[in-house]
């Protein structure tokens, strides 16, 4: 079993000889207790060309020290990471292997550098001896394995907070070891470090050789015409596809809604800008984002739905909860969770959402561009959003003319996909075409939030219905369901009223 440590740390160059400055002297330290000296023997794995390191990932299998064992490091913020831990075994415990499996797909996990570090440690306390961070000298002997060849020595000095710790504490660390002459590490992590002191077997780049598609990307150029700045809308959707993949499988709070926003601007930008990629290649890729994004939803709108619902009722004074309405919505709730947790898991463990990353990088590695994508920015993209926003306009003005009812309701649902996809495109544009884009994304994004707060409106009456009918069939009062189900059409006409003011805000702000 696998858990999960939020690590925050510091790393800096030791040229301060064999020991560490006195850092008694750092605002609330009272005391610098010797730990003594661990003797830790860390191996690296990664795939022949680096994925997890290109992405600023780390896995290790390592001996000694108080917490021996596997453990995967992954991103979160400038020297924050999350460390997943498991039990020391022969080979990559398999919950591990599979939260890089968006990295690496089908490639071997292989060991890459060795590491054996003689440890110092230090623990910085205060008056009432609570542990305020642990401080290490480290002198490390790196030893290439795979990939290239070579040895490397250093020593670094390593600051990391204690568990609830204040972030502030560090900066007190840091100033007084920076007056000692002790500069902050260029390197992100010792891993990163070793690769690059020790002699690496030229990249794919270098040698003129087809770089896989899952392999650490270079630096992508400036974009420059209109094909390079939907490219880099699409690569940064891709990234974040991949790159949420471990917060999705680790059930990390809003990351199945971030997964699923991506796939839907990625959907976007193909049907946006069919113009600048060929739809040819575009639209079957948009049909598995399509997938993607369902199953990512099967348990996240109806949470959302049961949510506003729980709400709801929990607001109600109890002289209008007549009958057992929370249990009805608790029991309606379960027989309809179609998904699980367990569904989702076997998704992203599935090869059809592999072959989807697969062919997402083939796209970008070999973009099926068109003429247009040579054009000027400028031109293009301004074109492009302009379209979009003609049939958002359309749309709102069909809706704003019809009266209240199922046909208003389907029109404003219709505004709002629109109103996405248009706010995608001025996205994807904005780099080019700078405030004017930004500002109609702003408005864009006023805009949905008022459509869907109106979609919501329309979905929780539904489950009204749906709801009371249930209740109906076992005798159960319906009042309540009532109740809700006009506030909800109170909330619906108050959204409609503010429908035309919004929409002429956001007319004034299409200056793309």
């Amino acid at each position: 079993m696998a858990d999960t440590k939020r690590e925050i740390e510091r790393k800096y160059e030791a040229t301060i000889g064999d020991d560490l400055p006195d850092l008694t002297v750092v605002g609330g330290v009272s005391a610098v207790v010797d730990q003594g000296i661990a003797e830790l023997d860390a191996t690296y794995y990664d795939t022949v060309d680096a994925r997890l390191a290109g992405a600023s990932l780390t896995l290790r299998r390592r001996t000694g020290g108080d917490d021996a064992g596997w453990h995967l490091k992954l991103p979160v913020a400038e020297g924050v990471r999350d460390e997943v831990r498991a039990p020391l075994s022969d080979t990559v415990p398999p919950h591990l292997h599979d939260l890089v499996r968006s990295r690496v797909r089908d490639a071997e996990l292989v060991p890459v550098v060795r590491l054996r570090s003689s440890r110092d440690i230090r623990h910085l306390v205060d008056a009432d001896g609570t542990l305020l961070a642990e401080v290490c000298l480290d002198r490390v002997h790196a030893e290439r394995l795979s990939g290239g060849t070579g040895t490397a020595d250093w020593t670094e000095i390593e600051v990391e907070l204690a568990d609830d710790g204040d972030p502030a504490f560090l900066d007190k660390v840091d100033k007084k070891l920076r007056k000692a002459g002790v500069n902050r590490s260029s390197a992100a992590s010792k891993l990163a470090r070793a690769l690059e002191e020790t002699v690496g077997r030229p990249a794919p780049a270098e040698t003129g050789e087809r770089q896989p598609p899952s392999a650490p990307a270079r630096t992508p150029q400036p974009p420059v015409t209109a094909g390079d700045h939907v490219l880099a809308y699409v690569r940064a959707q891709r990234d974040a596809i991949v790159g949420l993949d471990p917060a999705v499988r680790r059930d990390v709070f809003d990351s199945v809604h971030s997964m699923r926003v991506a796939t839907r601007r990625l959907r976007s930008t193909f049907r946006s800008f069919g113009k600048i990629l060929k739809r040819a290649v575009t639209d079957p890729i948009a049909d598995e984002l399509k997938w993607l994004a369902g199953e990512l939803g099967l348990d996240r709108d109806l949470e959302v739905l049961t949510e506003h619902l729980t709400t709801a009722v929990s607001e109600l004074p109890s002289a209008l909860v007549s009958g057992p309405v929370r249990n009805r919505l608790r029991s309606w709730s379960e027989a309809r969770r179609g998904g699980s947790r367990r569904r989702l898991i076997d998704v992203l463990d599935g090869e059809r959402y592999l072959d989807l990353l697969n062919t997402l990088d083939a796209l970008i590695a070999d973009p099926p561009l068109l003429k247009a994508a040579a054009e000027a920015p400028e031109k293009a993209l301004a074109k492009t959003v302009r379209k979009d926003f003609r049939k958002v306009a359309g749309l709102v003005g069909e809706a704003l003319d019809l009266p209240p009812g199922h046909d208003r309701d389907v029109a404003v649902h219709e505004a709002r996909k629109k109103t996405k996809r248009t706010r995608y495109a001025a996205e994807a544009a904005a780099p080019a075409l700078g405030k004017p884009a930004e500002t109609l994304v702003k408005s864009m994004k006023s805009l949905q939030t008022l459509l869907g707060d109106h979609q919501d409106s329309v979905m929780v009456r539904d489950a009204l219905l749906d709801l009371s009918a249930q209740a109906n069939a076992t005798m159960e009062s319906t009042f309540t369901y009532g109740v809700l189900y006009g506030r909800e059409e109170q909330r619906a006409a108050a959204t409609e009223a503010a429908l035309p003011e919004t929409w002429r805000k956001v007319r004034s702000a299409m200056d793309v």
